[in-house]
């Protein structure tokens, strides 16, 4: 009688990840901060691998509104698609983003903190065909940047506060006071 022989499941076409948490102190606003992080138009200006984010849904900024954002990837460019799925204004924000290899969803939570905002989030990854199988490294890489990310929006700001309060702005490459000095 002939035996039957199975072959298991390719496992790297199933979708592998993990989580991604975090939190980060910002010496600014809680109002200010969650408007700046609400429009994904403004990552580009804090995150390095941003190289682009437009607004693809007429209207404000809230619950339902997509964005495109071009990533920099080694080699290449990645198109990602996000949307805010939740929106609670100064509380959290709902994101749901896509990549051809990574789907992403979780929430950012803004809570006051003494002297600033608390930014915190817990991200579910999952990582599809060939990244599948490299999910334990990419989580670590992941994790490592979605901190510099969130360290780099909280410099933003508080220098982007600093320049402001001194009266400080850039023109052609120098910095000069408003009165010329």
């Amino acid at each position: 009688m002939p035996t039957s022989v199975r072959t298991p499941a390719r496992t790297s076409d199933a979708p592998r990840g993990g989580t991604m948490t975090g939190e980060v102190a910002v010496r600014r606003p809680l109002v200010e901060v969650f408007a700046f992080v609400a429009d994904m138009r403004n990552e580009p200006r804090y995150n390095r691998r941003m190289a682009s984010a437009e607004k693809v849904t007429p209207g404000p900024v809230g619950r339902g509104t997509r964005f495109h954002q071009r990533m920099r990837m080694p080699g290449r460019a990645a198109h990602m698609w996000s949307e805010i799925t939740g929106y609670d204004p100064l509380r959290s924000l709902a994101v749901r983003a896509h990549l051809s290899w990574m789907d992403t969803s979780g929430a950012l939570t803004f809570t006051p903190a003494e002297g600033g905002t608390r930014l915190s989030w817990d991200w579910d990854v999952r990582l599809h065909g060939r990244a599948a199988a490299l999910a334990p490294a990419l989580l670590v890489l992941g994790r490592r940047q979605e901190h510099a990310t969130w360290r780099a929006l909280a410099r933003h700001l508080e220098r982007q506060n600093r320049w402001r309060r001194k009266g400080w702005r850039r023109q052609k490459r120098r910095w000069r006071s408003p009165a010329g000095q």
